[in-house]
C-alpha cells in the first residue's frame, strides 16, 4: 500500500547537477521524516539525507552537506534532492525512504552514475 517512486536520475558528468524527485502514496506523507539513502555497486546502503517533516530541519551526511539538499513539498507528497558539484564517488542507487534504517520502507531507487 505505501508507494515510493523514485525518479530523475541519469548520467551526469563530474561537477554536474541533477534533482531526484519521490512520488509517495498510500500514507499521510506530510506527518513522515522522510530520508534518501544510496547505495553503490558491492557496499553497503548508505545514508544521505533526511528532511523533518514539516520541511524545516534538514541533515545531511558529511559526504554531501553543502553539495545536496533535500526539500519536500507536502501538498504534492512529494520528496526532492537537488545534487550538484556531483563526484563521480556519488554514482549510486538513490533511494527514497520513510525510516533509512528499515530496507523495507525503501522505494524502488533511481540509478545516479557520474563519468566523463
Amino acid at each position: 500500500e505505501v508507494q515510493l517512486v523514485e525518479s530523475g536520475g541519469g548520467l551526469v558528468q563530474p561537477g554536474g547537477s541533477l534533482r531526484l524527485s519521490c512520488a509517495a502514496s498510500g500514507f499521510t506523507f506530510g506527518t513522515y521524516d522522510m530520508s534518501w539513502v544510496r547505495q553503490a555497486p558491492g557496499k553497503g546502503p548508505e545514508w544521505v539525507s533526511t528532511i523533518r517533516s514539516g520541511g524545516g530541519t534538514t541533515y545531511y551526511a558529511d559526504s554531501v552537506k553543502d553539495r545536496f539538499t533535500i526539500s519536500r513539498d507536502n501538498a504534492k507528497n512529494t520528496l526532492y534532492l537537488q545534487m550538484n558539484s556531483l563526484k563521480s564517488e556519488d554514482t549510486a542507487m538513490y533511494y527514497c525512504a520513510t525510516n533509512p534504517r528499515d530496507l523495507t520502507s525503501w522505494g524502488q531507487g533511481t540509478q545516479v552514475t557520474v563519468s566523463s
